[in-house]
């Protein structure tokens, strides 16, 4: 667990056309660390980087897609020949869907793995030479409160994140011969455009309303992350109080969920009991 000046550190953040991934370029290269930024619309990486001129001309940009391994080696080689390696890999890019896991297709799933842990499992194994090259080196990566406790409606979504958390836990250790940290950074909900770029909506309960923390907030915990070498953070004072409530008491949460999606879906419980009442009289 190393404390870093951000300072002329190389970094590479994936996802960082919108949300938190541009507010993590933008800040990153604000505090003059040399940035390189991914992401699939290179529309949106030219609008970055000219947006980044007004504070820093360190910011490099390539397009490429997570999940396609030739575009992983595009975004090492972009690394090596801007930055000649990589000191903090930054796993930002990620896409959801909401819905009952019943009303789901199997497709859906398969496409939030492969953004969510497949690309960001190999995007973090194609650096891995690199960083353990790099001064200080850091694997980052942005899972969520979800990837911590589960809710309904976001099945496909925490399953994708409860598997990043997973793999962070074991490679923290596994990497630490090569003095590789991996950081963990988890926000609550966030006032971004991800809602809008789900695969699916389909769930009953709609949170956008409750979004907290901006991207630029979100952003600033991350880099304070890295900068002290903290391995694991929660952010939003709701997302702390669920996983506290969850820690002591998971029951509860377990008790209020439930009931909440028995309010939800009270006409087709209502239906069915009516079916198997008649089902039983006419059997009878």
């Amino acid at each position: 667990m190393a404390r870093r000046n951000l300072n002329g550190l190389r970094m590479l953040v994936t996802g960082a056309s919108q949300g938190i991934g541009r507010a993590l370029v933008l800040e990153a290269a604000k505090r003059g660390c040399r940035v390189l930024a991914a992401a699939r619309s290179q529309t949106l990486l030219d609008e970055l980087a000219a947006e980044s001129t007004k504070t820093s001309s360190t910011v490099k940009t390539v397009a490429a897609d997570v999940t396609k391994p030739e575009d992983r080696t595009a975004m090492v080689a972009a690394a090596t020949q801007h930055f000649s390696g990589l000191d903090v890999l930054v796993n930002n890019a990620g896409i959801g869907a909401t819905g009952h896991f019943m009303d789901s297709e199997p497709d859906v799933l398969r496409q939030i793995f492969e953004t969510n842990f497949f690309g960001l499992a190999e995007t973090t194994r194609a650096f891995l030479p690199l960083l353990k090259q790099g001064v200080k080196p850091a694997i980052v990566n942005i899972s969520s409160v979800l990837g911590k406790r589960a809710i309904p409606g976001r099945s496909l979504y925490a399953a994708s994140k409860f598997a990043v958390m997973g793999f962070s836990e074991a490679i923290r250790a596994e990497l630490a011969k090569d003095g590789i940290d991996v950081l963990v950074v988890s926000p609550g909900l966030t006032q971004t455009n991800f809602s809008k770029n789900m695969l699916e909506q389909k769930a009953k309960i709609q949170l956008d309303h409750l979004r907290g923390m901006t991207s630029e907030e979100v952003a600033i915990a991350t880099l304070r992350a890295i900068e002290r070498g903290t391995l694991d953070v929660t952010l939003t004072f709701k997302g702390k109080l669920l996983l506290l409530v969850n820690r002591f008491a998971p029951w509860i949460i377990d008790k209020v969920a439930k009931k909440k999606v028995r309010e939800l879906f009270a006409d087709e419980i209502a239906e069915r009991k009516k079916k198997l009442t008649e089902a039983v009289t006419n059997a009878s």
